[in-house]
């Protein structure tokens, strides 16, 4: 059983910073791309940014220069730091990983619960 669990979320004022964390935990082989995503109330579930398991990234164009991804390997963890943050950022963000639970297996996609970002004064 592979979960994802997110940490980190909360209400920040315009301007603020906060940093979420995402743990893989269970039978897990090898863990190839992590993403975070995010989902406003009415609004499609976007991508926020990706790492690949060698360290490339992507940003959306609405979060560069504001937001990082990192991850550490040896801990399963991808991390997001948000820094500069504006009431537009406020949404569910979800943490993903594409994974492999056994060697020759298919990779698949999981997703974690969610955890809440919450940008006001």
């Amino acid at each position: 059983q592979v979960r994802l669990v997110e940490s980190g979320g909360g209400l920040v004022h315009p301007g603020g910073s906060l940093r979420l964390s995402c743990a893989a935990s269970g039978r897990i082989f090898s863990v190839n791309a992590m993403a975070w995503y995010r989902q406003a109330p009415g609004k499609e579930r976007e991508l926020v940014a990706r790492i690949t398991s060698s360290g490339s990234t992507n940003h959306a164009d609405s979060v560069k220069g504001r937001f990082t991804i990192a991850r550490d390997n040896a801990k399963n963890t991808v991390y997001l730091h948000m820094n500069s943050l504006k009431p537009e950022d406020t949404a569910v963000y979800y943490c993903n990983a594409d994974l492999r639970v056994s060697f020759g297996t298919s990779s698949r996609n999981y997703w974690g619960q969610g955890t809440q970002v919450t940008v006001s004064s």
